[in-house]
């Protein structure tokens, strides 16, 4: 599986080349957390969002379906004693509706064939007046062709089946019938925040 065998180097190339938007979007995540929230977090990766989120929340599960990225996120979450890891399929969550104060997908959403279905799902976790994010990294110009880096992450297996600019990001969610507020983190290649209160 592609994500198993980065999961050793994911955060050192993110480091490198997206240093500023990377930590950026942990950082604009954690602000939607409050103290007494009951927090799950798919698709964890290596728990760079996570390590902003736990020490901001009562309990977060972060899950991911890829065994080595859990393995990452072990060690860069150890000595966080309110954090549950785990793996699941985004697709099918082993959790009661309304479980979650928030629900945060990073850096998925243009993976899945389904995205919708996810988002539907991530929805019936959360709690009715929670919030559901879903950061997601988006080319830096408008325009329909990917950026050269998505360019190259996509040829090394990483298999985007959606490439989003700021405006198409907002037309996938307004074309799936969801109302987000929008927020974006600026670097090399930016990441776009929609976050969904559940009604």
């Amino acid at each position: 599986m592609y994500w198993d065998m980065i999961s050793g180097v994911y955060d050192l190339f993110e480091s490198i080349y997206n240093k500023k938007c990377f930590d950026g979007v942990g950082e604009r995540v954690a602000k939607e957390i409050e103290p007494n929230d009951e927090v799950l977090e798919c698709a964890c990766g290596t728990g760079a969002i996570s390590v902003w989120i736990a020490p901001r929340c009562k309990r977060l599960t972060a899950t991911d379906f890829s065994k080595g990225m859990l393995i990452q996120a072990e060690k860069n979450l150890k000595g966080a004693k309110n954090v549950r890891l785990r793996r699941a399929n985004i697709f099918k969550l082993k959790c009661p509706n309304g479980k979650y104060d928030k629900v945060i997908a990073g850096n998925v959403i243009h993976l899945l064939d389904e995205p919708y279905k996810a988002i539907d799902e991530l929805l019936r976790v959360c709690k009715p007046g929670g919030k559901v994010i879903i950061p997601t990294y988006i080319n830096a110009k408008e325009g329909g062709d990917k950026s050269l880096m998505i360019k190259i992450v996509d040829f090394c297996g990483a298999n985007f089946t959606h490439w989003f600019s700021m405006s198409t990001y907002k037309e996938f969610f307004a074309a799936g019938g969801y109302e987000p507020e929008f927020d974006i983190v600026t670097g090399r290649m930016p990441c776009a925040i929609a976050v969904i209160t559940k009604k």
